[in-house]
C-alpha cells in the first residue's frame, strides 16, 4: 500500500505491515504487533525519513549532488535519489562490508569506502560538503529526517484498534527515536513508554543517559554496525526528557539468536540492529522490566519496529555466528 501525499508529493515509502507475532508474544507474555520495516523498498525504515530529505532537496532545485553516509541510510537516500532523477555519493566505513556497497552501485549511486566506522566516514562526507559544494544528507541527525519517521506512528494509529502498552526500538544515533518521539505527540500518544534497544560496543544512547550528557564511545565494537554511532544525536537525550525512555542494552550474542529465531519464527531475516530490539522480547526483558515496576503490568499489547534486513544474507548470519563463538 502506498502512503498518502505530503505536501503535494507522494512519499518513497509504503504503508508498512502491522501483523501480531505468535511467537514473540508467548516470548514476551503480551500480545505483540510487528511495524515491519524491513519491507519498505530500500529495505527499511530510513526510505522515510532520508527519503523526505530528498523530495526537500528536490524541491528547492538544488544543482549540487546530495551526499549521504551510512549503509541503510544511504541505500535509502540512493533509492530517493535514483527516482529524483539526482546524482549522489554515499560515503560508508569499511566496516559495512561488500553487499550495500555492490547494492547501493546498482542503484546508480557513486560509493566511497573511507574510515572504519561511522563516525569516520561522516567525517569525509563533511569534508566533501565543504570542498564540493555538495548538500549533506545527514542519516539520523536532521528535522527533516525525524518528521519523515514520524509518518511511522501515524501509521500505528490507523492499524492498531487500541493504543499499545509500549513500543520497542532499536536506537543507533537516534534518528528512529525522535521520529517516533514526534509521532507520538503528532497523535497524542506521548505517554506510551518506549524501549530503546543497542548492543553493548554500540551504547552510546545508553551511555548518554547515564551521564545526562552525549557521550562519545572511544570505538564501535558490537557486530551490528548500523547501530554503530559514537555519538548520538543531540535530539536522543531531549526525547527522553520528554517521553518515557527505557534503555535496555544486549549483547551480540542476544541480538544474532533473536535474528536467527524471528527467522524460523516469521520466516524473515533481518539485520543484528533488528535483533537487538528483537531480544528484549525474547530474552525475558520485558517482564523483567514489568517486576521492576517500570512498565505496567498487564500491558494491552507491545509494538516492536522491525527496523530493516537489507544489509543480511544467510553467509553473513553464519560468520556472526561462528566470529561471536555460538556454532
Amino acid at each position: 500500500m502506498a502512503a498518502q501525499p505530503v505536501g503535494g508529493q507522494k512519499p518513497f515509502h509504503v504503508v508498512s505491515p502491522v501483523l501480531e507475532s505468535l511467537p514473540l508474544s508467548k516470548a514476551a507474555g503480551t500480545k505483540v504487533f510487528m511495524k515491519l520495516e524491513n519491507v519498505q523498498p530500500s529495505g527499511s525504515f530510513k526510505i522515510r525519513g532520508i527519503g523526505h530529505f530528498c523530495q526537500d532537496v528536490r524541491g528547492r532545485a538544488l544543482p549540487e549532488p546530495p551526499l549521504s553516509t551510512g549503509g541503510n541510510a544511504g541505500l535509502a537516500a540512493a533509492y530517493a535519489a535514483r527516482k529524483l532523477g539526482l546524482p549522489i555519493t554515499v560515503v560508508v566505513p569499511s566496516s559495512s562490508g561488500p553487499t550495500p556497497v555492490r547494492m547501493l552501485e546498482e542503484l546508480g549511486a557513486t560509493v566511497e569506502v573511507y574510515g572504519k566506522v561511522w563516525d569516520d566516514a561522516n567525517r569525509r562526507a563533511q569534508e566533501l560538503v565543504k570542498t564540493q559544494g555538495w548538500v549533506s544528507i545527514h542519516p539520523f541527525d536532521h528535522p527533516l529526517v525525524w518528521e519523515g519517521h514520524a509518518s511511522l506512528v501515524r501509521e500505528l494509529k490507523d492499524s492498531l484498534e487500541a493504543k499499545p502498552g509500549a513500543i520497542v526500538v532499536a536506537v543507533g544515533g537516534g534518528g528512529l527515536l525522535a521520529g517516533v518521539v514526534a509521532g507520538l505527540h503528532q497523535v497524542g500518544w506521548q505517554d506510551i513508554p518506549i524501549i530503546a534497544a543497542e548492543t553493548q560496543g554500540a551504547h552510546s544512547f545508553h551511555e548518554a543517559l547515564k551521564a545526562g550528557r552525549l557521550v562519545t564511545l572511544p570505538d564501535i565494537t558490537s557486530v551490528a554496525k548500523c547501530l554503530g554511532a559514537k555519538t548520538v544525536a543531540a535530539r536522543a537525550l531531549e526525547c527522553a526528557r520528554e517521553c518515557q525512555v527505557i534503555s535496555q542494552v544486549v549483547e551480540d550474542t542476544e541480538a544474532v539468536r533473536a535474528v536467527e529465531r524471528f527467522l524460523d519464527d516469521e520466516r524473515m531475516l533481518v539485520q543484528p540492529a533488528c535483533g537487538a530490539a528483537l531480544a528484549v522480547l525474547y530474552s525475558g526483558r520485558l517482564q523483567r522490566l514489568q517486576s521492576e515496576g517500570r512498565l505496567r503490568a498487564p500491558l494491552a499489547s507491545v509494538v516492536v519496529v522491525v527496523c530493516g534486513g537489507s544489509n543480511i544474507h544467510s553467509g553473513q548470519l553464519r560468520a556472526l555466528k561462528s566470529q561471536l563463538g555460538m556454532e
